[in-house]
Protein backbone atom coordinates (compact mmCIF):
# COMPACT_ATOMS: atom_id res chain seq x y z
CA UNK A 1 0.00 0.00 0.00
CA UNK A 2 1.58 3.29 -1.27
CA UNK A 3 2.49 5.84 1.63
CA UNK A 4 0.01 9.15 2.23
CA UNK A 5 1.62 12.37 1.05
CA UNK A 6 3.31 14.34 3.18
CA UNK A 7 2.36 18.41 3.17
CA UNK A 8 5.14 20.67 3.99
CA UNK A 9 3.94 24.40 5.22
CA UNK A 10 6.70 27.31 5.10
CA UNK A 11 9.22 25.08 2.92
CA UNK A 12 7.32 26.07 -0.18
CA UNK A 13 4.49 23.21 -0.75
CA UNK A 14 0.84 24.88 -1.24
CA UNK A 15 -0.87 24.57 2.44
CA UNK A 16 -4.60 23.63 2.39
CA UNK A 17 -6.99 26.26 1.04
CA UNK A 18 -9.59 27.41 3.43
CA UNK A 19 -12.78 28.60 3.32
CA UNK A 20 -13.43 32.02 2.14
CA UNK A 21 -14.50 34.56 4.46
CA UNK A 22 -17.26 36.93 3.84
CA UNK A 23 -16.43 40.54 2.73
CA UNK A 24 -13.02 39.10 2.03
CA UNK A 25 -10.72 40.27 -1.35
CA UNK A 26 -11.62 37.00 -2.88
CA UNK A 27 -15.63 37.79 -2.44
CA UNK A 28 -14.97 41.34 -3.71
CA UNK A 29 -13.65 40.66 -7.25
CA UNK A 30 -17.80 39.96 -7.90
CA UNK A 31 -19.98 40.64 -10.26
CA UNK A 32 -20.76 43.66 -8.11
CA UNK A 33 -17.11 44.88 -8.03
CA UNK A 34 -17.08 44.85 -11.80
CA UNK A 35 -20.28 46.58 -12.33
CA UNK A 36 -18.61 49.22 -10.38
CA UNK A 37 -16.01 49.20 -12.45
CA UNK A 38 -18.15 49.60 -15.64
CA UNK A 39 -19.95 52.22 -13.86
CA UNK A 40 -16.69 54.65 -13.49
CA UNK A 41 -15.55 54.28 -17.16
CA UNK A 42 -18.51 56.59 -18.52
CA UNK A 43 -16.89 59.36 -15.62
CA UNK A 44 -12.88 58.86 -16.59
CA UNK A 45 -14.43 59.20 -20.62
CA UNK A 46 -14.92 63.17 -20.49
CA UNK A 47 -11.67 63.31 -18.62
CA UNK A 48 -9.83 61.68 -22.08
CA UNK A 49 -11.68 63.59 -24.34
CA UNK A 50 -10.68 67.02 -22.65
CA UNK A 51 -6.69 65.71 -22.64
CA UNK A 52 -7.32 65.37 -26.49
CA UNK A 53 -9.00 68.42 -27.07
CA UNK A 54 -6.40 70.42 -25.03
CA UNK A 55 -3.64 68.41 -27.63
CA UNK A 56 -5.76 69.68 -30.46
CA UNK A 57 -5.73 72.99 -29.61
CA UNK A 58 -2.23 73.15 -28.98
CA UNK A 59 -0.91 71.94 -32.93
CA UNK A 60 -3.77 74.67 -33.68
CA UNK A 61 -2.30 77.40 -31.64
CA UNK A 62 1.40 76.36 -33.19
CA UNK A 63 0.33 76.62 -36.72
CA UNK A 64 -0.98 79.82 -36.14
CA UNK A 65 1.67 81.66 -34.30
CA UNK A 66 4.41 79.68 -37.20
CA UNK A 67 1.92 81.55 -39.92
CA UNK A 68 1.67 84.75 -38.22
CA UNK A 69 5.89 84.66 -37.58
CA UNK A 70 6.16 84.26 -41.47
CA UNK A 71 3.42 86.63 -42.43
CA UNK A 72 5.06 89.35 -40.49
CA UNK A 73 8.98 88.50 -41.29
CA UNK A 74 7.44 88.56 -45.30
CA UNK A 75 5.84 92.15 -43.92
CA UNK A 76 9.04 93.49 -42.65
CA UNK A 77 11.32 92.24 -45.49
CA UNK A 78 9.12 93.79 -47.72
CA UNK A 79 8.34 97.10 -45.63
CA UNK A 80 10.84 97.48 -42.97
CA UNK A 81 13.94 95.97 -42.62
CA UNK A 82 15.45 92.74 -44.47
CA UNK A 83 18.96 90.75 -43.66
CA UNK A 84 21.48 90.56 -46.50
CA UNK A 85 24.53 88.38 -46.16
CA UNK A 86 28.24 89.79 -47.77
CA UNK A 87 29.41 87.30 -49.97
CA UNK A 88 33.03 89.22 -50.52
CA UNK A 89 35.71 91.12 -49.45
CA UNK A 90 34.96 94.41 -51.10
CA UNK A 91 33.79 95.83 -47.88
CA UNK A 92 36.37 94.90 -45.36
CA UNK A 93 37.56 95.37 -42.92
CA UNK A 94 34.19 96.88 -41.80
CA UNK A 95 32.33 94.00 -43.45
CA UNK A 96 33.58 90.50 -43.55
CA UNK A 97 32.61 87.57 -46.17
CA UNK A 98 29.89 85.76 -44.07
CA UNK A 99 28.95 89.09 -42.16
CA UNK A 100 24.87 89.12 -42.04
CA UNK A 101 23.95 92.89 -41.72
CA UNK A 102 20.37 94.46 -41.28
CA UNK A 103 19.19 96.82 -43.70
CA UNK A 104 17.08 99.70 -43.24
CA UNK A 105 14.19 99.87 -46.00
CA UNK A 106 12.04 102.82 -44.58
CA UNK A 107 15.16 105.64 -43.86
CA UNK A 108 15.64 107.09 -47.16
CA UNK A 109 11.84 107.74 -46.77
CA UNK A 110 12.42 110.40 -44.65
CA UNK A 111 16.04 111.59 -45.15
CA UNK A 112 17.90 111.99 -48.17
CA UNK A 113 21.23 109.74 -49.01
CA UNK A 114 23.86 110.91 -46.62
CA UNK A 115 27.70 110.89 -47.89
CA UNK A 116 29.07 107.92 -45.30
CA UNK A 117 26.02 105.86 -45.52
CA UNK A 118 26.82 101.76 -46.44
CA UNK A 119 24.25 100.87 -48.71
CA UNK A 120 22.75 97.85 -50.66
CA UNK A 121 21.42 98.26 -54.19
CA UNK A 122 20.56 96.83 -57.05
CA UNK A 123 22.77 96.53 -60.02
CA UNK A 124 19.78 95.03 -62.39
CA UNK A 125 19.86 96.59 -65.89
CA UNK A 126 23.06 98.35 -64.65
CA UNK A 127 25.99 96.92 -62.97
CA UNK A 128 24.85 93.40 -62.86
CA UNK A 129 23.85 90.90 -65.30
CA UNK A 130 20.00 90.39 -65.06
CA UNK A 131 18.44 88.00 -62.60
CA UNK A 132 17.83 84.30 -63.43
CA UNK A 133 14.19 83.89 -64.15
CA UNK A 134 12.91 82.15 -60.77
CA UNK A 135 12.67 78.54 -60.80
CA UNK A 136 9.48 76.31 -61.97
CA UNK A 137 9.28 74.28 -59.00
CA UNK A 138 6.70 75.80 -56.57
CA UNK A 139 8.59 74.16 -53.83
CA UNK A 140 11.84 75.26 -55.24
CA UNK A 141 10.63 79.11 -55.55
CA UNK A 142 9.40 78.70 -51.93
CA UNK A 143 12.60 77.28 -50.46
CA UNK A 144 14.40 80.21 -52.38
CA UNK A 145 12.35 83.27 -50.38
CA UNK A 146 12.29 81.43 -47.05
CA UNK A 147 16.45 81.65 -47.30
CA UNK A 148 16.04 84.95 -49.05
CA UNK A 149 14.36 86.25 -45.98
CA UNK A 150 17.23 85.30 -43.31
CA UNK A 151 19.75 85.74 -45.54
CA UNK A 152 21.16 82.59 -46.52
CA UNK A 153 20.20 82.74 -50.05
CA UNK A 154 23.19 82.71 -52.74
CA UNK A 155 24.89 85.94 -54.01
CA UNK A 156 22.00 87.64 -56.65
CA UNK A 157 22.41 91.24 -58.11
CA UNK A 158 22.23 93.61 -54.90
CA UNK A 159 25.61 95.10 -54.30
CA UNK A 160 26.84 97.08 -50.96
CA UNK A 161 29.22 99.97 -50.92
CA UNK A 162 29.77 103.48 -49.42
CA UNK A 163 28.45 106.28 -50.77
CA UNK A 164 30.63 109.15 -51.34
CA UNK A 165 29.16 111.48 -53.65
CA UNK A 166 25.75 112.68 -53.66
CA UNK A 167 23.76 114.77 -56.78
CA UNK A 168 25.63 117.79 -57.93
CA UNK A 169 29.14 116.94 -56.21
CA UNK A 170 32.56 116.90 -57.58
CA UNK A 171 34.26 113.77 -56.81
CA UNK A 172 37.90 113.52 -57.24
CA UNK A 173 41.28 111.71 -56.66
CA UNK A 174 43.95 112.31 -55.69
CA UNK A 175 44.86 115.33 -53.61
CA UNK A 176 47.77 113.81 -51.79
CA UNK A 177 46.79 110.37 -52.10
CA UNK A 178 43.24 111.63 -50.61
CA UNK A 179 39.73 111.08 -52.60
CA UNK A 180 38.41 114.75 -52.50
CA UNK A 181 34.73 115.73 -52.56
CA UNK A 182 34.11 119.22 -53.10
CA UNK A 183 37.40 119.66 -52.88
CA UNK A 184 37.74 119.08 -49.27
CA UNK A 185 39.89 115.78 -48.49
CA UNK A 186 38.45 112.78 -46.58
CA UNK A 187 40.41 111.59 -44.23
CA UNK A 188 39.14 107.41 -44.76
CA UNK A 189 41.77 105.86 -42.38
CA UNK A 190 38.71 104.63 -39.95
CA UNK A 191 37.24 102.76 -42.75
CA UNK A 192 39.50 102.16 -45.47
CA UNK A 193 41.18 98.90 -45.18
CA UNK A 194 44.34 98.76 -43.55
CA UNK A 195 47.37 99.53 -46.24
CA UNK A 196 45.22 100.12 -48.76
CA UNK A 197 45.74 103.66 -50.66
CA UNK A 198 42.24 105.89 -51.00
CA UNK A 199 42.58 105.01 -54.81
CA UNK A 200 45.07 103.88 -57.31
CA UNK A 201 42.58 105.02 -60.11
CA UNK A 202 42.43 108.66 -61.34
CA UNK A 203 39.17 109.60 -61.64
CA UNK A 204 36.98 112.94 -61.69
CA UNK A 205 32.93 113.55 -61.88
CA UNK A 206 30.43 115.18 -60.95
CA UNK A 207 27.89 113.40 -59.66
CA UNK A 208 24.89 113.99 -62.05
CA UNK A 209 21.16 114.74 -60.47
CA UNK A 210 19.45 111.33 -59.02
CA UNK A 211 22.65 109.41 -58.99
CA UNK A 212 25.15 108.63 -56.64
CA UNK A 213 29.47 107.72 -56.81
CA UNK A 214 29.87 104.74 -54.64
CA UNK A 215 33.15 102.89 -53.41
CA UNK A 216 34.00 99.84 -51.67
CA UNK A 217 36.00 100.18 -48.24
CA UNK A 218 38.95 97.61 -49.88
CA UNK A 219 40.19 100.41 -52.28
CA UNK A 220 42.11 97.35 -53.87
CA UNK A 221 39.78 94.60 -54.28
CA UNK A 222 36.29 96.44 -54.48
CA UNK A 223 34.72 96.78 -58.29
CA UNK A 224 32.78 100.15 -57.69
CA UNK A 225 32.20 103.26 -59.58
CA UNK A 226 36.24 103.67 -60.32
CA UNK A 227 35.57 100.81 -62.58
CA UNK A 228 32.23 101.59 -64.18
CA UNK A 229 33.06 104.90 -65.96
CA UNK A 230 31.85 103.12 -69.79
CA UNK A 231 28.20 101.84 -67.95
CA UNK A 232 25.79 104.54 -68.13
CA UNK A 233 26.22 107.40 -65.68
CA UNK A 234 29.86 107.33 -65.81
CA UNK A 235 30.18 104.79 -62.68
CA UNK A 236 27.03 106.27 -60.58
CA UNK A 237 24.14 104.37 -59.77
CA UNK A 238 20.50 105.61 -59.55
CA UNK A 239 19.27 106.81 -56.53
CA UNK A 240 15.65 104.58 -57.06
CA UNK A 241 18.16 101.42 -57.17
CA UNK A 242 18.76 101.76 -53.41
CA UNK A 243 17.33 99.39 -51.50
CA UNK A 244 18.32 100.79 -47.82
CA UNK A 245 20.64 102.05 -45.60
CA UNK A 246 23.33 99.22 -43.65
CA UNK A 247 22.90 100.52 -39.77
CA UNK A 248 24.13 97.09 -37.95
CA UNK A 249 25.79 93.83 -38.26
CA UNK A 250 23.81 91.34 -36.47
CA UNK A 251 25.47 88.05 -37.68
CA UNK A 252 28.23 86.48 -36.21
CA UNK A 253 27.50 86.72 -32.43
CA UNK A 254 31.36 87.82 -32.44
CA UNK A 255 31.25 90.84 -35.12
CA UNK A 256 27.41 92.41 -33.60
CA UNK A 257 27.60 96.25 -33.94
CA UNK A 258 26.47 99.13 -35.74
CA UNK A 259 27.75 101.29 -38.91
CA UNK A 260 27.51 104.43 -37.82
CA UNK A 261 28.73 106.93 -40.89
CA UNK A 262 32.02 108.11 -40.58
CA UNK A 263 33.40 111.95 -38.99
CA UNK A 264 34.94 112.62 -42.25
CA UNK A 265 31.64 113.21 -43.97
CA UNK A 266 30.56 115.71 -41.49
CA UNK A 267 33.41 118.58 -42.22
CA UNK A 268 31.14 121.55 -42.63
CA UNK A 269 33.87 122.87 -45.31
CA UNK A 270 32.31 119.67 -47.46
CA UNK A 271 28.67 120.98 -46.54
CA UNK A 272 29.15 124.88 -47.53
CA UNK A 273 30.79 123.53 -51.02
CA UNK A 274 28.05 121.05 -51.34
CA UNK A 275 25.43 124.35 -50.80
CA UNK A 276 27.39 126.26 -53.08
CA UNK A 277 27.67 124.41 -55.79
CA UNK A 278 24.15 123.83 -55.23
CA UNK A 279 23.34 127.49 -55.39
CA UNK A 280 25.99 128.52 -57.91
CA UNK A 281 23.43 126.99 -61.04
CA UNK A 282 20.31 128.21 -59.31
CA UNK A 283 21.57 131.31 -58.98
CA UNK A 284 23.08 131.32 -62.79
CA UNK A 285 19.73 130.30 -63.46
CA UNK A 286 17.58 133.01 -61.67
CA UNK A 287 19.73 135.42 -63.51
CA UNK A 288 19.47 133.96 -67.06
CA UNK A 289 15.28 134.35 -66.15
CA UNK A 290 15.59 137.77 -65.86
CA UNK A 291 17.58 138.58 -68.34
CA UNK A 292 15.67 137.20 -70.52
CA UNK A 293 12.38 138.73 -69.39
CA UNK A 294 14.04 142.20 -69.09
CA UNK A 295 15.13 141.89 -72.65
CA UNK A 296 11.44 140.21 -73.38
CA UNK A 297 10.17 144.03 -72.05
CA UNK A 298 12.31 146.23 -73.79
CA UNK A 299 11.24 144.16 -77.24
CA UNK A 300 7.33 145.24 -76.05
CA UNK A 301 8.36 148.86 -75.16
CA UNK A 302 9.87 149.24 -78.86
CA UNK A 303 6.85 147.52 -80.73
CA UNK A 304 4.21 149.36 -78.50
CA UNK A 305 6.49 152.89 -79.32
CA UNK A 306 6.13 152.22 -83.14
Amino acid sequence: MAPEPRWLGSEGAPEPESPQEPGSPAEDASPQGAQADAQSSPARAPARAKGAKRARSFWRDLVIIVIAALVLTIVLKAFVVQVFAIPSGSMENTLQPGDRVLVNKLVYRFRDIARGDVVVFSGQGSWGPDAPPPPGNPLVRFWDGVTNLIGISAPGTDYIKRVIGVPGDHVACCDAGRVTVNGVPLSEQSYVHPGDVPSQVVFSVTVPPGRLWVLGDNRANSDDSRYRRDDPGSGTIPESAVVGRAFVIIWPPSRIGDLPIPATFDQAGLHAAAAVATVAPAVGGYALAVGLLRRRRRRSGEIRSQ
